[in-house]
């Protein structure tokens, strides 16, 4: 049965559903609160995406990083990038060996089942290419030799909304490359208070107790994603909205364009679908609904329009445009 189609069993439900509640057993151990952040590594991960976050400092976007990798017992590499980084630094080289009078090659860092790389913004423009031509292709070429990634492989990239002198920021065909971009805000009071009482008692720092899902269960989640089932309506539905986020559609937004320089790509339109099958399988679904889609938006297309001057210097938030291209959009 093709992508998208159904085939999905009630016991299949029932064993993604286990999974599932074991990688929210681990990422609680760690993370408090923040359950946006790890239904958006979830579907990252389960879709086979990559995902962009962006927080000012100290917002645990490393350590939920390193606790889904714990999570799904895959090998994990973290990345700190600076403007001195090459592509070889990260993708890999050979390396002579004078003994033998030969070549031998050392992979990098990015061959691993999750990658993180720290501060993205901070590195040249070549390396930040590379490294997207690896999320893109899959494969790294060293000497000639194309080496697979992992499988799976997923890149969680994080930037700092301040800072930004020195910083080489992403352009927007390449953010687009990213299945989604989640803003991470402060933490409420009473989840900052059980972040205090957990390093005090040292259980933040205690080792993970609760038992990792495989690889192999990483793989048959993301197959049950691929079979949900999307209705011709929710399809329509979907492209209606990125038509609209063109200033088209069936219901233009009036004034839109006055805010929006570019809307969203076809690979706009994929996003929310596939996201919206991530979070079906994650309610017990074997059937996209249109809440699905509405729950992705922000995390969807927030870096997927390109908005103007005006906007920009009147402040107009990417959410506040998305919010009203939805409004306009009949709902199926």
């Amino acid at each position: 049965m093709s992508a998208g189609e159904g085939g999905i069993t009630p016991a299949d439900l029932d064993t993604a559903s286990t999974l599932l509640r074991r990688v929210a057993t681990v990422f609680d151990q760690r993370v408090v609160g923040q359950e946006s952040l790890r239904t958006a590594l979830v579907s990252t991960l389960i879709t086979g995406g990559h995902i962009l976050l962006e927080s000012v400092p100290g917002l645990a976007k490393t350590t939920a990083a390193e606790t889904l990798a714990a999570a799904v017992g895959g090998s994990f590499h973290r990345i700190q990038c600076t403007p001195d980084l090459m592509p070889n630094d990260i993708v890999g080289t050979q390396i002579y060996n004078y003994g033998e009078g030969s070549f031998t090659t050392q992979l990098g860092p990015v061959h691993a089942n999750l990658v993180l790389l720290d501060e993205i913004n901070r590195s040249s423009a070549k390396t930040q290419s590379a490294m997207l031509e690896a999320m893109q292709e899959r494969q790294t070429s060293i000497g000639g030799v194309e080496y697979r990634l992992p499988d799976p492989f997923m890149v969680l990239a994080t930037q700092n909304p301040i800072e930004e002198e020195g910083t080489y920021v992403l352009p927007e065909a390449q953010m687009d490359r990213f299945l989604v971009k989640e803003v991470l805000t402060y933490p409420a009071a009473n989840h900052e208070v059980e972040i205090l009482e957990r390093v005090a008692s040292g259980r933040q720092s205690a080792p993970i107790t609760a038992e990792p899902v495989s690889l192999d269960d990483v793989r048959f989640l993301q197959g049950l994603v691929d079979d949900v089932y999307v209705d011709a309506s929710i399809k329509r539905y979907i492209v209606d909205v990125v038509n609209t986020s063109r200033c088209g559609g069936p219901r233009p937004v009036p004034g839109l364009s006055a805010h929006v320089r570019v809307g969203a790509s076809p690979r706009g339109s994929i996003a929310l679908m596939r996201v919206a099958q991530a979070l079906a399988v994650q309610a017990g679904r074997s059937f996209v609904v249109p809440d699905d889609v509405k729950a992705t938006r922000h995390a969807v297309l927030r870096h997927r329009l390109v908005r103007t001057f005006d906007a920009l210097a009147n402040n107009v938030q990417p959410e506040q445009l998305i919010d009203a291209i939805f409004d306009a959009v009949p709902t199926p």
